[in-house]
């Protein structure tokens, strides 16, 4: 495999290592690299990695590098005279000389992946890892994260690198022992003689203000992806968490009967996986579910509420009508059959292995347009939960289009179904990240809900480290609400809190047929949603919400001993317990707060008259 070295910045055809440049400036040592500045990067070499086994010259292949402010565009050109692959392009190659012990954070491929720690011990922050359960191929001695990458040097500035395009590449960044190269997979397509192909493009910032530099990357993203917009932020019912796969028709006629009599508030009345006779056949209802669904859909729309459904719908299992009928509308293996998944990932959870539809088939496209075009108009549904998205930009097969990436498979089908839903809300969840941008209303941004405090802990990692996407990319949905069960008062208000701290979408999991009327009384609180979400300290024990009436604060306490919070008051300030509304009365500059082990509390604050 060879490299090509040559870059053009500002039309100008370089190349530049660290070395040379460290050597021209005062004081610097020849074997270290300059700290990490706009100034710096940009004099950062690329290469063009092509396929195995294809052989080019330095003059084949050019990658094409213009800086607008600190905006990369960059261009892949074929100056040869016949076709080339292309592995991946590597936009930047960056040496640097940052401690071991600093903090960084990067973006999952996937859902449930996101990767922080430092640079010496980096961590899994999610519950599965992208090279792991999904394995999705990533070179040995590096730590790989997608789309974005933040670095928070002790006493320096934060650093970000993001890509704010996802159109046709997926985009990562790869942490060596004092490097990192910024890299988009071009999956070994063949880039014929004389063509130029645009690239996803990057951003370089810097700044003592982590959180606007995120928003700026946001900003900069809504460019390229204008984000769907919709009006408010969906309440309602989820079934899973309370039924499961072997939810009946009878468990649903009882909720709707609650919602309508003591929760109208939850709009949504969600019908989770489990209906359906098989992975991939959605309008076909289980045998013994004991009911006709759609019939149910028609009647939540007459009673007020909105009918929502779950689907997966890249996926489907073997035994299905839609996988029996049209194995081609599938994405193939080397041998054009279709790609069972666990043969290059994960297999799926329930009623695997799956096969994934490909979004380059036209015959796919026309069927999930015309499914959701069915759920819609015909069975009344208003709202989609889509799981399993990411098995629609699968890696390691082969697509009806040669020419596209899985990045496109991907894009074309949510296209499709977008078509065929019209004006019903979009969930995305399990899905491709930044494949995903502008193509969903909403986003699940954490694992699932349940289990006990440290389950709890992990999944609020998750939830609130995307809390800067909320509202920029899509609404955020922290999962479900579960209040049900034998668990401490502690337990159940922290919970509610991760919900009201994340600003999305609140949605109930428990029976609400057989909830107390107390718990109830919990959910109610959270109804109607801020629609903000909080803006965190570094270690997420202390949130603010700036509301129109005043502040909301949200505390914290994550480990097993008693701690005491202190929020700073810049106003004299009148307190209220959120929970139970008891007034604390009028405190001025600080406040203080003592919290029992692994519990959590929550405060309005709003300027006092004296």
């Amino acid at each position: 495999m060879s490299s090509l070295p040559f870059i053009t910045i500002m039309a100008a055809t370089v190349t530049f290592g660290w070395a040379a440049f460290a050597a021209g400036q005062p004081g610097s040592r020849p074997d270290m690299p300059p700290a990490l500045t706009f100034d710096f990067i940009k004099t950062c070499p690329g290469r063009v990695i092509p396929a195995e086994g294809i052989p080019a010259t330095e003059s084949d292949l050019q990658l094409i590098r213009q800086w607008v402010g600190n905006v990369c565009k960059s261009t892949l050109a074929n100056r040869g005279e016949r076709p080339l692959r292309v592995r991946e392009v590597v936009l930047l190659s960056i040496p640097h000389s940052l401690p071991e012990s600093t903090p960084f954070w990067g973006e999952g491929f996937q859902m449930v992946t996101q990767t922080g720690g430092t640079l010496g011990q980096p961590a899994d922050l999610g519950f599965f890892a992208d090279r792991d359960m999904y394995r999705i191929p990533q070179p040995p001695g590096a730590t790989t994260v997608y789309n974005v990458l933040t670095l928070s040097p002790h006493n320096q500035p934060h650093v970000l690198l993001g890509f704010t395009s996802c159109k046709r590449f997926s985009g990562c960044i790869r942490l060596y022992p004092r490097r990192m190269d910024v890299v988009l997979d071009l999956e070994d397509l063949e880039i014929p003689p004389g063509q130029s192909w645009p690239l996803e493009e990057l951003v370089y910032d810097e700044g003592l203000d982590r959180e606007a530099l995120l928003a700026g990357l946001a900003g900069r993203i809504a460019v390229h992806h204008p984000p769907l917009r919709w009006r408010g932020v969906p309440t309602g019912w989820c079934s899973w968490y309370c039924f499961g796969p072997d939810v009946t028709a009878r468990q649903l006629e009882a909720n709707f009967e609650v919602i309508t009599r003591k929760t109208p508030q939850l709009k949504y009345l969600q019908i989770d996986d489990g209906y359906q006779a098989a992975m991939g056949d959605w309008l076909v209802t289980r045998q013994d579910f004991g009911g006709d669904l759609a019939a149910f859909c028609r009647r939540c729309k007459a009673a007020g509420l909105e009918p929502a459904i779950w689907v997966a719908p890249f996926i489907a299992e073997e035994d299905s009508r839609v996988f029996r009928e049209h194995p081609d509308w599938f994405v193939r293996d080397e041998a054009g059959k279709p790609l069972r998944s666990d043969r290059v990932t994960f297999g799926g959870w329930r009623r695997g292995p799956w096969y994934a539809l490909d979004g380059t088939h036209p015959g796919a496209c026309r069927h999930l347009e015309n499914l959701f075009r069915t759920l819609r108009n015909e069975w009344g549904c208003t709202y989609f939960k889509l799981d399993a998205n990411y098995w629609g930009a699968m890696h390691g097969g082969r697509h009806h289009d040669p020419k596209a990436t899985r990045v496109e498979a991907y894009r074309r089908g949510m296209e499709a179904i977008l078509r065929g839903a019209g004006d019903a809300f979009i969930l995305g969840c399990n899905h491709p990240m930044w494949p995903s941008l502008g193509l969903v209303h909403g986003a699940r941004n954490s694992m699932d809900a349940g289990g006990e405090w440290e389950h709890l802990r992990k999944t609020t990692r998750e939830a609130f480290n995307r809390n800067w996407q909320h509202g920029r990319f899509w609404l955020n949905d922290p999962d479900v609400v579960m209040l049900a069960g034998d668990h401490s008062a502690d337990y159940l208000h922290t919970r509610a809190a991760v919900a009201l701290a994340s600003g999305g979408l609140i949605l109930a999991g428990d029976d609400l047929a057989t909830l107390p009327d107390d718990r109830l009384a919990i959910l109610h609180k959270l109804l109607p949603p801020t629609g903000k979400a909080a803006r965190f300290n570094e270690d997420q024990t202390i949130g603010t919400i700036d509301l129109p009436a005043g502040r909301m604060v949200v505390l914290f306490n994550w480990t097993g001993e008693p701690k005491e919070r202190s929020v700073s008051l810049s106003h004299p300030s009148r307190i209220r317990d959120f929970w139970s509304e008891e007034d604390l009365g009028i405190h001025r500059e600080e406040f203080r707060v003592k919290l029992r082990p692994q519990s959590s509390r929550v405060f309005f604050c709003t300027p006092a008259t004296e």
